[in-house]
């Protein structure tokens, strides 16, 4: 290099500088891409995407080539650098040059350009993507020794070199994307796919109608008190049954009684003929499995029973809905607000009955829901006894008043504000 002028080195220095930041800010701008976007974007047809999604396609490829690349205008800079260095300082020139190359491509070749394809990776991964397609295909043989000797390195650690492309979310990593998705997604759509994916995590235990709750009709009571219930029923199914909720006969379509009605057709014989084969499902089953059945079986109401096959509720597919949309018909069960007073002082009178989860989210609150369903079911199991007299306990940061007892269960309950803790 001695025939090479200074000012030639000088311009061939700063020009390795610049190849330097460009293979850095790619490799940051490549690596920091929203795969999901790209992806999106590739589908839809932007050539830039797809360029990129194609590199990305086996980042140690891409990796090695940008690495190569990199390591070698570097050397090839420094290289240069000490020349100049000793013929402008002689033999102090070396530790001039190393110092001052050093702070130049951190500054210029690393941070900057790293810094800048962080904050905007998509434009700089597009424009590079041209000029890193082609170094792959001129260096590609290069670039497969490299791989190959690092791959096969890295399997002798017992470590895996195929898994590029594989970033599959999870649940909870989804409902972490969903949930910062921001204004991206309106709220109410959020909290729809949020519900989706607990689905899983809800039974239809945690949702369904009580057995003392549910309304039916005894076919063993006389004929007037038969037709007082139908024409005052509450919902558009009612549970047939023979002295006990246990003996189930059937379950009876209102508007086929009415039909029948109508048409004077009506008798008890008739009724239990009209009735559908009751459709059973087991305890414990996850609503997103229990919302196939429904729609494989085409039921729409059923009842649970136990491992001991005695009936313990009843679930509809409105019910399973209502988790995804919320509420948008009239409850099986008594609903929530007729359950819940709210008191001047803050606090609210609550029935013992009243479920957990749906306290949970009406009122923001903590309450376990790993145990029992029910707030009484709750205190009971807080207080491991029957309380015989009106006292106050301590339920995750929840203070409660016990107001009334009746029945060996606790039927009222006052739930303090809760005090927010100082910071």
């Amino acid at each position: 290099m001695d025939d090479i002028s200074t000012g030639t080195l000088f311009s061939l220095l700063v020009l390795l500088i610049v190849i330097s930041g460009y293979f850095s800010g790619s490799e940051t701008g490549m690596m920091s891409l929203n795969r999901y976007r790209l992806r999106h974007l590739s589908k839809q047809g932007h050539k830039g995407a797809k360029r990129v999604e194609k590199l990305l396609a086996r980042p140690d490829r891409l990796i090695g080539l940008i690495l190569v690349g990199n390591n070698f205008v570097n050397i090839l800079a420094t290289a240069i650098a000490t020349i100049l260095g000793m013929r402008l300082y002689g033999d102090l020139g070396v530790a001039i040059a190393t110092g001052g190359l050093t702070v130049v491509v951190l500054v210029f070749a690393e941070v900057t350009p790293k810094t800048f394809a962080a904050l905007y990776p998509e434009r700089v991964s597009y424009l590079s993507s041209y000029v890193l397609t082609i170094l792959m295909r001129v260096m590609y043989p290069l670039v497969w020794m490299v791989n190959a000797i690092t791959n096969s390195f890295l399997k002798i650690l017992g470590l895996a070199t195929n898994q590029g492309g594989k970033d599959n979310l999870s649940s909870e990593e989804l409902r972490t994307v969903v949930n910062e998705a921001g204004s991206l997604i309106p709220r109410r759509h959020q909290n729809m796919l949020i519900s989706i994916l607990e689905l899983e995590e809800v039974t239809v235990n945690d949702i369904m109608v009580p057995r003392n709750e549910i309304t039916g009709i005894n076919v063993n009571d006389d004929w007037k008190a038969i037709m007082r219930q139908l024409t005052h029923a509450p919902h558009g199914r009612m549970v047939l049954y023979r002295d006990s909720i246990d003996e189930v006969v059937g379950m009876l379509r209102v508007r086929e009684a009415y039909r029948m009605m109508v048409e004077n057709e009506f008798n008890k014989e008739n009724l239990l003929r009209a009735a559908d084969e009751i459709y059973f499902i087991p305890e414990g089953t996850p609503l997103n499995v229990q919302l196939l059945k429904f729609q494989r079986n085409k039921e729409r109401i059923g009842l649970i029973v136990d491992e001991y096959g005695d009936i313990i509720g009843l679930v509809t597919l409105e019910d399973i809905l209502e988790e995804i949309v919320g509420e948008f018909t009239t409850s099986v069960s008594p609903s929530l607000a007729e359950e819940i007073t709210p008191l001047p002082d803050g606090s609210y009178l609550i029935e013992g009955s009243a479920n957990i989860r749906d306290l949970n989210k009406s009122l923001s609150w903590d309450l376990p829901t790993d145990g029992p369903r029910t707030l009484n079911g709750l205190v009971l199991e807080h207080l491991e006894d029957i309380p015989d007299s009106k006292m106050s306990i301590e339920i995750n940061g929840h203070f409660m008043e016990i107001t009334e007892i009746a029945d060996n269960m606790v039927k009222q309950i006052k739930v303090l504000p809760v005090l927010k803790k100082p910071r």
